[in-house]
C-alpha cells in the first residue's frame, strides 16, 4: 500500500508542477523551494535545485514583476505571449525532475505529460486574458490574476497533500479544457479581426475605377 501511495504522490507531483507552470511558473518554483527548505515536503533530488537561495531569489523577483505585469490590460497578453517559450519547456523540465532518478523513458514520458499540461493551462490562461482585455475596466484583470495565483497555490498544495483529490480535479480540468479551448480560439479570432478592421478596414475597400461611371455618348457629326 505504501508503494501505491508513493506512486500516486509521484504522479500527482509530476502532473501538478507541469500544470501549475503553465499558469504561473515563478510562483510554482518559489512555493516548491520554500516548502522544501521549511521541511514541509521532501522533493526528489533532481528538483532540489529549486530550493537553492539563488533560484528562490530569482523566482521571487520574477514573481514580483509578474504580479504587476499580469494585472495591466494589454501588458498581461504580451507577457503571456513571451512566456509561451518559457512556461511550457520549464513545465516539461520540472515534471521530468519530479520523477527523480528513474529510467530515461520514464523521465521522457513525464516531460511529455508535464509539457502538455503546461501548454494546456497556459493556453487557457493566455486565451482568456485576450477576451478579458476587451473589457475597458481593470477589475476583471485583477480578479483573474489573483484567482490564478490562488489556483496555483491551492493546486500544488492539493497535489502534495491530497494527491488523489488533485488528480480527480485535474481530470475535470482537462475535460473542461477540451471544451473551452475551441471557444477561446473562436473568440480570439473575432478580437483580432475586430482590431484588424480598426487599423486596416479602410484599405480593404475596393475603390471603384474611374471608367465605371456612365458617360454620355457623343452626338454624331451633323452634315453641313
Amino acid at each position: 500500500m505504501d508503494q501505491l501511495e508513493q506512486t500516486i504522490s509521484l504522479i500527482a507531483l509530476t502532473m501538478g508542477v507541469g500544470w501549475a507552470s503553465g499558469i504561473n511558473l515563478y510562483a510554482t518554483i518559489f512555493m516548491l523551494g520554500m516548502l522544501n527548505n521549511m521541511g514541509h515536503i521532501a522533493l526528489p533530488e533532481e528538483l532540489q535545485v529549486v530550493s537553492d537561495p539563488l533560484v528562490l531569489m530569482a523566482a521571487g523577483f520574477m514573481y514580483f514583476v509578474e504580479f504587476f505585469a499580469d494585472k495591466i490590460p494589454g501588458v498581461d497578453t504580451g507577457w503571456d505571449g513571451l512566456h509561451t517559450f518559457i512556461r511550457i519547456p520549464a513545465g516539461a523540465v520540472l515534471a521530468a525532475g519530479a520523477v527523480g532518478d528513474m529510467s530515461v523513458p520514464v523521465e521522457l514520458a513525464a516531460a511529455l505529460v508535464g509539457g502538455t499540461l503546461a501548454a494546456g493551462s497556459h493556453a487557457a490562461k493566455a486565451g482568456s486574458r485576450v477576451l478579458i482585455n476587451t473589457s475597458p475596466e481593470p477589475v476583471t484583470n485583477w480578479t483573474a490574476s489573483i484567482s490564478e495565483d490562488l489556483l496555483v497555490l491551492g493546486g500544488l498544495w492539493a497535489a502534495l497533500n491530497h494527491p488523489i483529490l488533485f488528480l480527480l480535479g485535474l481530470v475535470v480540468f482537462v475535460i473542461l479544457l477540451i471544451w473551452l479551448l475551441p471557444k477561446l480560439w473562436r473568440g480570439i479570432k473575432k478580437v483580432f479581426r475586430f482590431i484588424a478592421g480598426l487599423f486596416g478596414g479602410g484599405k480593404d475597400k475596393e475603390q471603384p475605377p474611374l471608367t465605371s461611371f456612365p458617360t454620355k455618348p457623343s452626338a454624331p457629326n451633323e452634315l453641313r
